[in-house]
């Protein structure tokens, strides 16, 4: 399948050597260590807490919530969470996590990419995230990606970015 068509699937595609798909409920114990190893390296400590028990549960049933994963050679290396809020006429980002070989690879940017794709494929015309003050490299990724300051809002930043006006 070329990755062109696998990218408008929502959810498949093969960009130098990662996997890009949905993320199903067996991914769940992986993205939970993904996410712990996000939080340890914004806050530079290992005493962190996860997600609470049953909290990735929503993006499996059959609403529009998702998470996009990257794999390479069959291995979890990145997920990208997306909330649907239609009413609201945005989704949220709501966490990004790379492990840390894999930074730097442009892994960040493409499930950016799929959740544009899939905000654009519902014809949901923004989107918004969260970044921490202190994780200055993501607040860097998402500026290039388009995304602009929108509010501070003390320890972190609202971002904003409108795909149709």
């Amino acid at each position: 399948m070329a990755a062109g068509k696998a990218q408008k699937l929502h959810g498949e595609g093969c960009v130098m050597g990662f996997v890009y798909r949905k993320a199903t409920i067996s991914d769940s114990e992986r993205i939970a260590g993904l996410f712990e190893e996000m939080l340890r390296t914004i806050y530079h400590t290992q005493d962190v807490e996860g997600y609470e028990n049953g909290y990735l549960d929503k993006f499996f049933s059959a609403g529009d919530d998702l998470i996009y994963v990257a794999e390479l050679e069959k291995e979890l290396v990145a997920f990208l969470s997306v909330e649907v809020y239609r009413e609201e006429g945005y989704i949220y980002l709501d966490d990004l996590s790379v492990t840390a070989e894999c930074r730097n690879q442009g892994i960040g940017t493409k499930l950016i990419s799929l959740a544009e794709d899939y905000a654009e494929s519902t014809g949901i015309p923004a989107i918004v995230l969260h970044v921490e003050k202190a994780n200055k490299r993501a607040h860097e990724l998402y500026r290039k990606c388009g995304y602009s300051d929108y509010e501070d809002q003390g320890k972190r930043i609202m971002m904003v970015k409108e795909l149709r006006k």
